[in-house]
């Protein structure tokens, strides 16, 4: 019945064109036909709706409220898919997608069947595929990316490194130049089964191919990272070496495991080399290990006094920090002061102005002006500029530490003291002798009348002890009354210290007696330093007695002899042969608990005779 009813329309529907007129009388211009009389306009029909979609029509198969349409046979006769098909096994399916399917639908198919990982589907299909005709009754030839694909697909079945080359070599059956993708999968085969002599040999022959199968970033990838699991680091820093002269990208993996590798061997320098060439690269001046890895990075290189890679592990440590701040949300990172103090240490040792400034600069940085520098930092920056000989900067940096802790009452002492904290400031301005002396002396007076003034009591502290070092008396004496006379300050303990120094170097005891009684006079206290110094210019002029007794003024005022003293006393008493004197020295040790070991080599190389007797 809907048959009848279906042929009954389509005939009204002719009888409906045939009574239109045209208005022009030539039949094959294309006009607008004249609408039929209003006569005939009760016997035609209007153009039906198509069917309701909830009526079970066979164009609405997959209507949701009749799912059961879509068994019928005349829903399957209207669909797209071949009658059949999907009754059809995997293998016949297969083997009708290679008969119907051109090599870019071939392609987009593989697409979704690598979606899905259907791998063994997709090399079927490829070896059906292959064996088939196209339209024109020729053999389908694929090209590199198909067959690619097809490597692939071998390679997730679990296909060995033996099967897959092979496969390779299968290429040239169907003309195709194999190319680094396709070697790719080979190594990845030989990766997984741990095939490190045929992974190289594997690359030394893809250097010699032509340029389609040259090695690309991915080959050197993973024969360097197998190299590195399988501990052969000297093949793995030749084939990087390889990879960075010919200008190809390192992963952060394997950079992270060659940092890792060099600091684990103790190979420093090779590192060293490993980072300037990368950072010589463009695409790999971005590389950087993880945090954790650069700050043990740089303990090793400060360790090992390699101010170069302690330099770049800082750099590294600077990146991260600048990502992070730069990051959304931000997570704020901070590198240890200890490290730091140890960096500029480090700078001081091996003369490195690039090191010392990326130590202040992170330093600053990482205390993102919360609080001020320690200072244990200060000292380590007048100390590497000291070494490097920059005094100006290094007095302009105790200028910045006194400003920054000068009002420390309780450590100002051993903070600002010439003897300990400032004395590589002293040594600093010996180095040319009265020279420097008197070049930084100039300075200083220079820049207490600058606007505005800088004047420094432990600046002057450092010119009076340097005289004492170069035993010119006149030079320190003079300094010392400098500070009143021409800067206006007063002496502290150190300076007194630094003049008793002078003069107990010279042998000129009396004098440093009188600085000491004078000190007492004004009311500055004396600390240990000046009780120690004042014992060392008494045993300069072998007068062990007056050294015993001011070691007992040192006690009185209820400071203890430190060992080093008590040793110097000691042996003037064996060398004095002072037998009463050596005991009051043991019953001091013995009070204050201090072991005095014996010294039987000093005593060896005293007793030797230097005379003439048994000269050849």
């Amino acid at each position: 019945m809907a048959s009848q009813m279906a042929i009954f329309a389509r005939t009204r529907i002719l009888l409906r064109v045939k009574q239109t007129k045209f208005i022009s009388t030539f039949p094959f211009l294309s006009q607008e036909p004249q609408l039929a009389e209003s006569a005939h306009s009760t016997q035609t029909q209007t153009t039906p709706l198509p069917p309701n979609p909830a009526s079970g029509s066979p164009l609405y198969h997959e209507n949701w409220r009749n799912p059961n349409v879509a068994q019928n046979s005349t829903s399957i006769s209207q669909s797209l898919i071949p009658l059949g098909f999907l009754g059809q096994t995997p293998a016949h399916r297969i083997q009708y997608l290679s008969q119907t399917l051109d090599a870019p639908a071939l392609m987009n198919h593989f697409a979704d069947l690598m979606t899905q990982q259907q791998w063994t589907d997709m090399k079927q299909l490829f070896e059906f595929w292959v064996r088939s005709l196209d339209k024109n009754g020729k053999p389908n030839k694929p090209d590199v990316n198909l067959y690619n694909h097809y490597l692939r697909a071998n390679l997730m079945i679990g296909a060995s490194a033996g099967d897959l080359l092979d496969l390779v070599m299968r290429m040239d059956d169907f003309a195709i130049v194999p190319n680094a993708t396709a070697f790719n999968f080979v190594l990845k085969a030989m990766v997984q089964a741990k095939e490190t002599e045929a992974a190289q040999k594997l690359l030394e022959r893809m250097l010699q191919g032509g340029t389609e199968s040259l090695p690309n970033d991915e080959s050197y990838d993973l024969v360097i990272g197998m190299l590195f699991e399988t501990q052969q680091f000297d093949a793995a820093l030749k084939y990087i070496d390889m990879a960075l002269k010919s200008g190809y990208k390192l992963s952060m993996r394997i950079f992270t495991e060659c940092v890792g590798c060099c600091v684990n061997q103790g190979r420093l320098d090779t590192l060293v080399t490993v980072i300037e060439r990368c950072k010589a690269t463009g695409q790999n001046r971005a590389l950087y290990p993880n945090w954790n890895l650069c700050n043990y990075l740089a303990e090793v290189a400060m360790q090992a006094d390699n101010s170069k890679l302690a330099f770049y592990a800082l750099e590294f440590m600077a990146k991260w920090i600048a990502r992070g701040e730069n990051a959304r949300p931000p997570f704020l990172l901070s590198v240890d002061e200890g490290l730091i103090v140890s960096a500029l240490a480090t700078a001081g040792r091996t003369y490195s102005s690039n090191l010392l400034d990326a130590s202040w600069a992170i330093l600053r940085h990482s205390l993102r002006q919360k609080k001020l520098p320690s200072p244990e930092s200060f000292l380590g920056k007048i100390y590497a500029l000291a070494s490097l000989g920059i005094l100006e900067k290094a007095f302009g940096t105790l200028h910045e530490f006194e400003a920054a802790h000068g009002n420390s009452i309780n450590e100002a002492e051993d903070l600002f003291s010439p003897f300990t904290s400032l004395y590589p400031l002293v040594v600093a301005c010996t180095k040319k002798g009265f020279e420097t002396l008197d070049l930084v002396y100039y300075q200083l007076e220079n820049l207490s009348r600058a606007d505005p003034p800088y004047k420094s009591v432990a600046a002057l502290n450092c010119i009076i002890l340097g005289c004492g070092n170069i035993w010119d008396i006149e030079r320190a004496y003079q300094t010392f009354d400098a500070i009143s006379s021409s800067f206006g300050l007063t002496p502290d303990i150190h300076s007194y210290n630094a003049l008793i120094y002078a003069f107990g170097k010279l042998k000129k005891t009396f004098e440093a007696s009188r600085v000491f009684d004078h000190m007492l006079s004004l009311g500055v206290k004396p600390n240990a330093k000046s009780y120690s110094l004042l014992v060392d210019a008494h045993l300069v002029n072998r007068d062990q007695k007056a050294a015993l007794s001011v070691i007992d003024e040192m006690v009185t005022a209820g400071f203890i002899p430190s060992k080093e003293t008590l040793k110097k006393v000691r042996r003037r008493c064996i060398r004095e042969m002072d037998y009463e004197c050596d005991d009051q020295v043991g019953s001091l040790a013995k009070k204050f608990s201090i072991r005095m070991f014996s010294e039987n080599r000093r005593s060896m190389l005293f007793d030797l005779d230097y005379g003439t007797e048994y000269a050849l």
